[in-house]
């Protein structure tokens, strides 16, 4: 008497995982387009459309920028915790085309862009600071992840690795203290 065939299983990692696993390879990966030879000839042959999206990624991390450095200034307890998380958006903002450099002292010697609008009111207490941070971080990612889709391969990439970052960041700010 044949046995039945056992129902069919399924070899190697299921697409699920895959997909819960990317967001992580890719903030592992960081941003290290800028500097680079391939960004330099990225941008040489690039369209007007690839121009205003890296534009407009570096405005959003310089904005962002601006949002932890109203939050260090006004709660310096915290400094240490976000200065990290500081540095990775500057280093977005630089990898797509921005002009701020990271600074050792902190947010101090770094002077916001003379068009950007000034950032939002700081909440009383540190909670409420590092969730109102969480929540622009979780906002660009979101923005970020769909911009990705209308651009060409390396802005693309680039896109995808700071939404990565992003939603990492928005992690260690809410679930940093668990």
């Amino acid at each position: 008497m044949p046995f039945p065939s056992p129902p069919r299983a399924r070899s190697g990692p299921r697409r699920r995982s895959l997909l819960a696993a990317a967001p992580a390879a890719l903030a592992l990966a960081g941003c290290t387009a800028a500097g680079t030879e391939e960004s330099a000839d990225a941008g040489d042959g690039s369209s007007a459309a690839e121009r205003r999206a890296r534009a407009r990624a570096a405005r959003d991390s310089e904005r962002l920028l601006q949002r932890y450095d109203a939050v260090i200034a006004a709660r310096p307890a915290l400094a240490g915790r976000l200065g990290p998380l500081r540095e990775n958006v500057v280093r977005h903002a630089q990898a797509f085309g921005g002009g701020r450099k990271a600074s050792p002292s902190g947010p101090a010697s770094a002077a916001p862009p003379a068009s950007a609008s000034p950032p939002a009111a700081v909440p009383g207490n540190d909670k409420e600071a590092l969730a109102g941070l969480a929540a622009a971080e979780r906002e660009l990612a979101d923005r970020r992840s769909e911009d990705l889709l209308g651009v060409p391969g390396e802005l693309a990439r680039l896109l995808a690795s700071a939404a990565a970052a992003g939603a990492a960041h928005v992690y260690l700010l809410t679930e940093g203290d668990a």
